[in-house]
């Protein structure tokens, strides 16, 4: 994998269920491909980091 997921900035946390969710908008094809594991990396990962838009001010 490209990374961890809780590292992705496309990780998120549902406060109603109480957990974590990968909130990329998939259609059906990538949806599949994604819960196949087809891939090595998961093509949509972008590192996260809390501090990006600080250091552009």
């Amino acid at each position: 994998m490209a990374g961890k997921c809780e590292e992705c900035v496309h990780y998120d946390y549902d406060e109603e269920d109480d957990s974590f969710y990968c909130n990329m908008d998939l259609d059906e094809d990538e949806m599949e491909r994604f819960l196949r594991s087809t891939a090595d990396a998961c093509p949509f990962y972008r590192r996260g980091d809390d501090y990006s838009s600080a250091r552009r001010q």
